[in-house]
């Protein structure tokens, strides 16, 4: 064999090319794949993803135990037998479990299950529906799609551009979530849903934890009174929260990390977690090639085509869209490309009976903007809303009003906690009588928001919505309140 021939790459040829292994690129692969058309899937790290391993199911086991705890401690009956404090070993052994300790075989044996194929190594674009793949090796293979290309890469942290910050090490939301010691101190930079969780992560698993945001209030993307109640709850845990505060140098030394603040302060602490944001990870995916911007999020229609590329065979989901970045958006997504790839490109009788259903992709047009997508801030209190914000609708132009109601006051409520505190809100668009955002505070506020979500997605209008009676005595009780509240 000549050395020419040595160093050919080898080529290989599918029906369809995932670039992600995470929970948005294996949904869709399995969705696309069950129309019969074969399917690879190119990841670079470990087969399941973000999700998997640093965020979503790490995190929340963290936050899991103090959560418990703190729930016993609320019942008296309960409160008498919680006599220890968070067992910080066996909290990070658990923690463990969840992600598997970073081992994929799991989900690697998923994919081989469902039909689907794997190559490891980092993909980039080598033209239309071409792509290049190099292993850790060097090896290069060439990956060509005989339909479509989908890119489900996700992102990646954002480390603002801070003196010294890159050269200080600081921990992203990866670090934060797989760490195996805790630090007696942490210092966390951001006041969004990673900065709030891992706040109250690390101060129940025994750090001394001072936030840092430079605007000036917690998350600004939810209704204003859950900024200020998360901001309350962190203080009575003891976190040193600031806000409205800049930060102009970092610098490691020995005895910890050093935060420089615009005011001629400083904060010290043995390790430091930026959390000011995400990007989608686009940067060295070779989109120049196809005229597209790398490191920019992928535009992409109600489809989930990605814009301004020819021919209809480049697709995107989850974060790398620019659009809600959260797993379960993410998944839906990934449902959405999966099955216009199937119903477009496959040769299956399920095929040909969605491609037969006049457009099948139009159905997937409710909340392929992200508008229907819930959010969950697993902090003490939860804070989960969906939809708009009142400000939000407003400045949409929107004739809205706001409903609120104290959930404490829900005889439900008062059963599943002694000091029970939550607040629940409903944004009613005037004109037509629906609801168009919703959030709620309080523990376990999480289970509240699907219902929500129905009814912003479904439209479901509010004089439907009275006849929909809940149980008693549950905290969704409060549903009934905030319909009377509406005047119904």
């Amino acid at each position: 064999m000549s050395e020419n021939e040595q160093h050919t790459p080898e080529v290989r040829e599918y029906d369809v090319v995932v670039l992600g292994a995470g929970s948005t690129g294996e949904n869709v692969a399995d969705r696309a794949g069950r129309s019969g058309l074969s399917v690879v899937v190119v990841e670079d790290e470990l087969v399941g993803g973000e999700c998997s391993y640093w965020a979503c199911m790490p995190s929340k086991a963290l936050l899991r135990p103090g959560a418990v705890l703190a729930a016993a401690r609320a019942v008296p009956g309960a409160a008498g037998a919680v006599t220890g404090e968070l067992d910080v070993a066996d909290a990070l052994a658990r923690r463990n479990t969840f992600a598997s300790h970073w081992d994929d075989h799991g989900q690697v044996e998923w994919l081989a299950g469902a039909g689907i194929e794997l190559v490891r190594g980092r993909a980039r674009f080598a033209g239309p529906r071409t792509v290049v793949v190099e292993d850790d090796t060097g090896q290069e293979t060439v990956l060509r799609a005989r339909h479509a290309v989908v890119v489900a890469t996700g992102s990646e942290p954002v480390l603002p551009d801070v003196d010294g910050l890159a050269g200080a090490a600081p921990w992203t939301s990866r670090e934060a979530t797989s760490a195996q010691e805790v630090p007696a101190s942490l210092t966390i930079l951001g006041g969004g849903v990673v900065a709030v969780e891992m706040a109250v992560a690390y101060t129940d698993l025994g750090a001394s934890v001072t936030v840092l945001v430079r605007g000036h209030r917690l998350l600004a993307q939810a209704e204003p009174f859950a900024g200020r109640q998360v901001a309350g709850s962190l203080g009575a845990l003891g976190v040193d929260l600031r806000t409205g505060v800049a930060v102009t140098a970092v610098r490691r030394e020995a005895d910890g990390v050093h935060v420089s603040l615009a005011d001629g302060g400083e904060v010290t602490s043995e390790q430091l977690l930026v959390a000011t944001g995400r990007t989608p990870r686009t940067a060295d995916l070779g989109l120049e090639v196809l005229g597209l911007t790398p490191g920019a999020p992928l535009e992409v229609d109600d489809a989930m085509a990605v814009t301004g590329v020819p021919g209809g065979w480049l697709y995107a989901a989850g974060d790398v869209t620019g659009r809600t970045a959260t797993t379960h958006q993410g998944k839906y997504d990934a449902r959405v490309a999966g099955d216009v790839v199937a119903a477009r490109f496959g040769s299956s009788e399920p095929a040909r009976q969605a491609e037969a259903s006049a457009g099948p992709w139009t159905r997937f047009r409710a909340s392929a903007d992200g508008a229907g997508a819930p959010q969950v801030v697993f902090s003490r209190p939860e804070v989960a809303w969906v939809g708009l914000t009142e400000q939000a609708a407003r400045d949409a132009g929107l004739d809205v009003r706001a409903v609120q109601y104290d959930v404490s006051a829900v005889a439900g409520a008062s059963v599943a906690a002694d000091g029970y505190a939550g607040t629940a809100q409903l944004v009613l668009d005037q004109a037509h009588g629906l609801i168009v955002g919703a959030t709620f505070t309080g523990p376990d506020a999480a289970e509240l928001v699907h219902a929500a979500t129905v009814a912003v997605v479904g439209q479901v209008p509010l004089d439907r919505l009275w006849h929909a009676v809940p149980a008693y005595p549950t905290v969704s009780e409060v549903w009934l309140r905030l319909l009377e509240a509406a005047g119904l």
